[in-house]
């Protein structure tokens, strides 16, 4: 039996651990969607462990709630949520980052990870490449609907998606 997934706050020594998913998980889910350049650059996760210890330590990120999912003592999961950058629909909160190891699918990990930076039913907003029928699905089973906004950000195509809470559909 796999070992139960845990879902805490990030911490600073997380960073190259955090790095190394972000990374796998970009090459998992991207491929073919970006460049291999992008995705094969061996300066990629010291990029990513600098992104993260800015988004852990960095006072323009305060606001910001990081999170990490572990099993058997190894990150195989992060997010990260805090309020939008541009005011929109849903803009109480946007997810900017949820990765899961591809290995890690179905194990409740994504799920657990969203509810620690967003809830289960606060409004909220994110992009989500298009296509990725896998990460829309998960989306969509979590009251998210496309809002029909796109944009094509590092040559991905994306899509918005929101989620109103009961309180703002009143």
């Amino acid at each position: 039996m796999d070992a139960p997934v845990t879902v805490r706050a990030a911490r600073v020594e997380d960073v190259p651990a955090m790095a190394r998913v972000l990374v796998r998980s970009w090459q998992e889910t991207y491929r073919g969607l970006m460049p291999d350049r992008v995705l094969d650059d061996p300066g990629f996760v010291g990029a990513r462990e600098r992104f993260w210890t800015a988004a852990l330590v960095d006072e323009r990120y305060r606001a910001n709630t990081v999170a990490v999912a572990e099993r058997d003592g190894a990150v195989i999961g992060v997010a990260m949520a805090g309020p939008p950058e541009t005011p929109g629909p849903a803009s109480d909160l946007h997810l900017f980052v949820l990765y899961v190891l591809a290995e890690a699918h179905g194990t409740g990990a994504g799920a657990a990870l969203l509810n620690a930076v967003i809830g289960t039913d606060r409004s909220a907003s994110l992009w989500v490449a298009d296509p990725n029928p896998r990460a829309q699905a998960f989306y969509r089973k979590n009251g998210f609907v496309p809002d029909g906004t796109v944009q094509v950000d590092d040559g991905v195509r994306e899509i918005r998606m929101v989620r109103i809470s009961r309180d703002q559909i009143s």
